[in-house]
């Protein structure tokens, strides 16, 4: 199964509504066959915009990332599911490399040296 990091803003709310909310967006990973590897909390902090979700207008958001492994298919059903939880404002999930390649480094290449002998 590959390996996805799903990164959810959720509606500014008191602790204990955000963590029934992040309960049942884990519980739903789980009952369609995902396993949930990591929940890491960003903190809540202003949005970059405001952004118009379920009939309200948010300033505010409590940002978060799961990561999970889970089939491809699963991927289209968890997002429908989460455009309709009201407490959601923006979901989005990205696929995550499982392996970083020496060739996949930032920066430019070595240098390449000429090894020529001088007699």
């Amino acid at each position: 199964m590959p390996r996805y990091e799903l990164s959810l803003i959720l509606k500014a709310m008191q602790r204990p509504e955000t963590a029934a909310a992040l309960r049942r967006t884990v519980e739903t990973l789980v009952q369609k066959g995902a396993v949930v590897r990591d929940l890491e909390s960003l903190g809540e902090r202003m949005l970059p915009y405001k952004i118009s979700k379920h009939n309200q207008r948010h300033i505010h958001g409590g940002y978060f990332l799961i990561d999970f492994h889970a089939s491809p298919s699963l991927v289209k059903d968890l997002l429908n599911h989460l455009e309709r939880d009201v407490d959601v404002i923006r979901p989005t999930v990205l696929k995550k490399d499982t392996v970083v390649s020496q060739g996949q480094c930032c920066g430019p290449p070595p240098p390449q040296t000429n090894k020529r002998s001088s007699k």
